[in-house]
């Protein structure tokens, strides 16, 4: 398809940034670039209808690592490596809620808790057991000791006793967050194109070439924010798709499950939203076939979900699956997300390792920073 005269001079001439992605990245980054340069003409490019990836398809978890997931980190990074990142974590649900507002995002404050089930006892000692070592490593980072003990209040079944709460953790709405950002990139003349599908983008005489399905154009900087799908743009950098499933409940009479909960190294999470149980996970039961660009569910985890949702988070209780859905997730070996420039021209801020709705503000920023 060739571009017409008005087209080309209204949306692809003369283009200071374009950003690939439209997700919780790279809306932060258009925002923070429009606020640094108020003048510059910039440009986000949207494969989907919606953003495609995980930033309309998370759990709307605003966390920061429970007990088990830090000691799992300690094992492959240093104290002070961990440190930074949950800090990061921190830094950027503090920044979404000042830049948007808590109602405007549905954010609420219950707390989150870590469930640990009957057949692991040595771990869940193992993990009471660090509380007072990773409270001291995380209190700078929180000011205050963030983990304390809790009885079984909400009586799931077959887990121990006692859960380890993270008292700062909370929960939003994934759908009023996205389209907050979204609402506040338009009200600052920033266009969202979406279905383009960018195939390439490389070096052209001191700026970018950007190859789509029907066009190229020239933009002095592009910044790809694609997290989960960055390989097919970003060569150099090692990012790994990994698929996450979710199911949610119809409406559950007198629900009485409030937060956000976590168990098995956060391989599985579920919380309450609009008197349901939104339930995901279990990418550790296949994690070949999890490692994909392809959205989906899986008969073994879809599976899995519904025993654990029945006999352990609403034992005895009917309740029926009204949606199920999937996200594509970036990771690495590395937990820290990769924000570099790659080229003279192209930057990228990807690899958020399931943690975007806690890292992605922040990122956003750290990237379009990077246009200095």
């Amino acid at each position: 398809m060739k571009l017409s005269y008005w087209e080309h001079k209204s949306w692809f001439s003369k283009v200071d940034f374009t950003i690939v992605g439209s997700g919780i990245v790279g809306i932060n980054c258009a925002i923070s670039l429009k606020k640094k340069y108020p003048h510059s003409n910039i440009l986000i490019l949207e494969k989907g209808s919606l953003p495609q990836g995980a930033s309309t398809k998370n759990a709307g978890f605003a966390c920061f690592g429970s007990v088990s997931e830090i000691l799992s980190d300690l094992e492959h990074h240093s104290k002070e490596e961990v440190g930074r990142l949950v800090q990061k974590r921190w830094d950027g649900i503090q920044r979404l809620r000042s830049l948007l507002g808590d109602e405007a995002i549905g954010f609420q404050l219950h707390g989150s808790h870590e469930l640990f089930p009957l057949e692991k006892p040595e771990f869940y000692e193992k993990c009471l057991a660090s509380i007072p070592y990773l409270n001291g490593l995380m209190a700078p980072v929180f000011g205050q000791n963030p983990f304390v003990t809790n009885q079984n209040l909400f009586n799931f079944e077959g887990i121990q006793e006692k859960y380890i709460t993270h008292q700062l953790e909370g929960q939003l709405d994934t759908g009023k967050m996205m389209r907050s950002l979204i609402q506040k990139c338009m009200s600052m003349d920033i266009p969202i194109l979406n279905g383009v599908l960018v195939k390439d983008v490389f070096e052209s005489n001191n700026q970018a070439t950007i190859v789509t399905d029907d066009f190229e154009f020239l933009s002095k900087k592009v910044f790809v924010a694609t997290n989960g799908f960055a390989s097919k743009l970003i060569k150099s950098e090692t990012v790994k798709p990994a698929r996450a499933q979710i199911l949610v409940t119809e409406p559950v009479k007198n629900l009485h499950v409030k937060g956000t909960f976590h168990f098995d190294e956060g391989y599985y999470y579920f919380r309450n939203i609009d008197n349901r149980i939104l339930f995901g996970g279990g990418r550790n039961l296949d994690f070949d076939s999890e490692e994909t660009t392809e959205f989906g569910e899986t008969q073994i985890i879809q599976n899995k979900l519904e025993a654990l949702l029945h006999n352990m988070i609403l034992p005895n209780h009917p309740v029926k699956i009204e949606r199920r859905w999937s996200g594509i997730m970036g990771v690495g070996k590395q937990k820290s997300p990769i924000v570099k420039q790659v080229s003279d021209s192209i930057f990228c801020g990807v690899r958020l390792g399931g943690m975007g709705v806690a890292l992605g503000s922040l990122v956003g920023k750290e990237l379009a920073e990077l246009a200095d």
